[in-house]
């Protein structure tokens, strides 16, 4: 008997050694919550305002020189004019095309410096949960398809590191 119970103590000790602690994390909802994340978009929308202002002006300009267009059409003004305005529509929707791809990247670079700093304080939180509750790994809690009842959802303690609660 006393050896069955040695044998089972030196079987759980190794057990007990090798056990995991796993945490689960929601960061979209950690980053919704975040005021840096809303003045982050405040910004983003001031930009894309601009944007879309100036690109509505080009709208603008082009439908004066498509009536332009079709003004000298109807005056049947000579082949040389025609060709010119037509070359003028040509090179003004180049130029509308090459401010939308443009304004585009610019937007989403921005989006890219204004929120790399929020997210490596996000990850920063993290490890040091991490670190501190003495977990084997932390997930993404996006979109689990089973989480077993000894797996701990951190999200909390994040936004506490986080001073947001």
């Amino acid at each position: 008997m006393i050896k069955r119970l040695f044998l089972a103590v030196l079987i759980a000790i190794p057990a007990m050694a090798f056990a995991q602690k796993f945490g689960i994390v929601n960061t979209n909802t950690i980053m919704s919550e975040m005021a840096d994340v809303k003045e982050a978009q405040t910004q983003l929308e001031a930009a894309s305002k601009k944007y879309d202002d100036e690109f509505k002006a080009l709208q603008g300009e082009m439908e004066k020189k498509y009536g332009e267009l079709q003004k000298a059409q109807e005056e049947k003004s000579p082949q040389t004019i025609l060709d010119r305005r037509m070359s003028e529509l040509q090179e003004l929707d180049q130029k509308i095309q090459q401010f939308r791809q443009t304004a585009a990247q610019d937007l989403q670079r921005q989006q890219e410096q204004l929120l790399a700093p929020i997210q490596q304080k996000v990850i920063n939180a993290i490890n040091s949960v991490g670190a501190e509750g003495n977990y084997t790994m932390i997930f993404e809690n996006t979109s689990p398809v089973y989480v077993g009842t000894d797996v701990i959802d951190v999200t909390g303690a994040v936004k506490t590191k986080l001073l947001m609660k």
